[in-house]
């Protein structure tokens, strides 16, 4: 990032329409036939734990997590993560991505979970959830379904079906 001055700041409502082009943009209309969308469909996500970037006044990234429990245990659902094309492999998704787990831990949460690429996403401390402890609302591959552990040993004898927390605080629509 040495040519770019990159800034991360945490989303606001003001946010939301350009992140929604954003998000049509990167991901088209597929995106929402995911799981991971339909837990999104239940429940908001928390702004004090979502993320833009911005290179000047440019929205050129974002970063969500929302509210999610495996069985009985509280976690985040972390995603989409996404970056505009122009400006991928530039660190964009890297420094969102490390500002939102650093909040989360920060805000005493324990557990992120997220669908995606394992390459990417295991040099942030990611690992695959081993199939069937963790059960998404629908198809997903389980070799993209990856946890991290934000406290040592917060997932041993975590399983169950990922579900929205809907008791949550701070959840928005």
């Amino acid at each position: 990032m040495s040519d770019l001055s990159l800034t991360i700041l945490p989303e606001t409502a003001n946010d939301a329409t350009a992140i929604e082009r954003l998000h049509e943009r990167t991901f088209g209309p597929g995106r929402f036939v995911l799981s991971a969308y339909r837990l999104r469909e239940h429940v908001g996500h928390r702004l004090s734990l979502s993320f833009t970037a911005h290179i000047g006044t440019l929205l050129v990234g974002s970063v969500r997590q929302l509210p999610i429990c495996i069985g009985d245990t509280p976690a985040l659902l972390l995603g989409p993560l996404t970056v505009e094309p122009p400006f991928r492999d530039r660190g964009v998704g890297k420094a969102l991505l490390a500002r939102a787990l650093q909040d989360a831990k920060a805000a005493g949460h324990r557990l992120v979970v997220l669908v995606g690429d394992a390459a990417y996403y295991t040099k942030a401390g990611f690992k695959p959830i081993p199939k069937g402890r963790a059960i998404m609302p629908g198809p997903v591959d389980t070799r993209r379904l990856l946890v991290a552990e934000l406290v040592e040993g917060a997932f041993e004898g975590v399983s169950g079906a990922i579900r929205p927390d809907w008791s949550a605080p701070e959840a928005i629509g």
